[in-house]
């Protein structure tokens, strides 16, 4: 194990001093650490936190540290290759990866060992120099590392596991105001969707709160689900298609983190949804799943913003007392429509993951 402080001090040393990225559950620890540094900017997605480190770099010269999880890779792989990469611009960037999935946890959730298995090949791909931290004594190869990047103007790499970093800092987000329990609202929508009905629900706790009340609560007759255990940022695209050439309503339940990850996305799924395309925004204003750290999205005019990508109408919940009459007159409109729900940044305790993907995917698309 490595007390993250202990890792911070090692990266004030060499004057890195400018930090962008993704929350992630792994890095958390880490993340929560820094946010009171100055030069610290949470990132919609991967490629745009590293592209603000490229921003940083040109402007002053000196190495930025972006931090993700592997399953953003992805999203960072163009901005690495076609900017940073040593045979075009020849940028250096410290990246700190969290290691989902890594093969010495062969436990994990199947998305994660996808990717997992694969991250270390796509680094060598990218001929990204690569350190695995696991101890005290592979952080004090951090330096040289970092001296590395410097000399060549190249991005490095840190992988880190789940269960790795430690620290005695106790996260203080505090509630939000917001008065409405995910799993209420969903239990609720359960209770008055059509009976072949589409339900498309994004990655974190939102799908694994339908899973569960599927499970326990028996809704077996109110439509089927999908369950976006990864692809965050996507869940918009895919529901709106579904809605193209599926004949009863499609439902995609969305959250903050995920609906700024691609927000480009949602205009297209506003254009290509047919008029039964439902999409609710579960806003809670934080990334939840991996820490809560703040999205800002309150800075947003949701109602104005949705009017503009030509979502025909336009409805709100803030509280208990509205759920049922603006359930019932969100499904009945013609669409596509949007619906915001105000909601806290809690969920159920022990949450359980969906299991058996392969048959979920059958029984989601079986008549």
């Amino acid at each position: 194990m490595i007390e993250v402080k202990r890792l911070i001090k090692i990266l004030d040393n060499s004057k890195i001093n400018f930090f962008s990225g993704v929350p992630d559950s792994v890095l958390k620890k880490f993340s929560n650490l820094i946010n009171s540094k100055k030069n610290h900017f949470v990132t919609v997605n991967e490629g745009s936190a590293v592209a603000m480190g490229i921003g940083y770099h040109l402007s002053t010269k000196k190495i930025p540290c972006v931090y993700f999880q592997n399953s953003g890779l992805g999203n960072a792989i163009n901005p690495l290759v076609s900017i940073a990469h040593e045979n075009v611009y020849s940028i250096p960037i410290l990246l700190i990866i969290g290691w989902r999935g890594s093969p010495q946890f062969n436990n994990d959730e199947p998305q994660h060992n996808a990717k997992g298995n694969i991250t270390l090949q796509i680094l060598k791909l990218l001929k990204i120099k690569t350190l695995i931290l696991r101890s005290n004594h592979d952080i004090k190869k951090i330096k040289n590392l970092i001296n590395y990047s410097k000399k060549n103007n190249k991005p490095v790499a840190c992988l880190i596991e789940k269960k790795t970093l430690v620290s005695n800092k106790k996260n203080t987000t505090k509630n939000n105001k917001f008065s409405i329990d995910r799993f209420k609202f969903i239990e609720n929508l359960l209770l008055k969707i059509e009976k072949k009905s589409k339900i498309i629900a994004t990655t974190g706790f939102t799908s694994r709160e339908l899973y569960q009340l599927r499970k326990y609560k028996k809704f077996l007759n109110k439509g089927k689900d999908f369950y976006m255990v990864g692809g965050m940022g996507h869940s918009a695209m895919i529901s709106s298609t579904i809605s193209k050439f599926f004949k009863g309503k499609s439902y995609c339940l969305d959250g903050d983190g995920s609906f700024l990850m691609h927000l480009g996305s949602i205009f297209t799924a506003a254009n290509i949804a047919s008029s039964k395309f439902k999409y609710i925004l579960l806003n809670n204003n934080v990334h939840e799943s991996v820490g809560s750290q703040k999205t800002f999205i309150e800075k947003i005019n949701l109602k104005d913003f949705a009017k503009s990508l030509r979502f025909k109408n336009y409805h709100l919940i803030k509280n208990s007392k509205e759920m049922q009459k603006n359930i019932n007159s969100f499904i009945k409109c013609k669409g596509p429509s949007f619906l915001e729900v105000r909601i806290k940044n809690k969920s159920i305790n022990n949450l359980e993951r969906p299991r058996d993907l392969i048959q979920i995917k059958k029984n989601f698309m079986s008549n």
